[in-house]
């Protein structure tokens, strides 16, 4: 006699596959972010979270 099928499991192995495709879609997503980040610092030269050097004159202009 064959067994009956088990849809709860089916069910849990076709959700777990399209967790992990919709997973790896993400991760690759990221990586390409963060790499299109690094490449718009370095061609402006200072990353924005960069503290100009002491010595430079302050962003308002005035003598400090």
């Amino acid at each position: 006699m064959a067994f009956r099928p088990n849809y709860n499991r089916d069910r849990s192995e076709r959700d777990r596959a399209a967790r992990a495709r919709s997973d790896e879609k993400q991760r690759r997503k990221d990586e390409k972010t963060a790499q299109r980040k690094a490449e718009r610092e370095a061609a402006e030269g200072l990353p924005a979270t960069e503290v100009p050097e002491e010595g430079q004159a302050p962003e308002d202009g005035k003598p400090g």
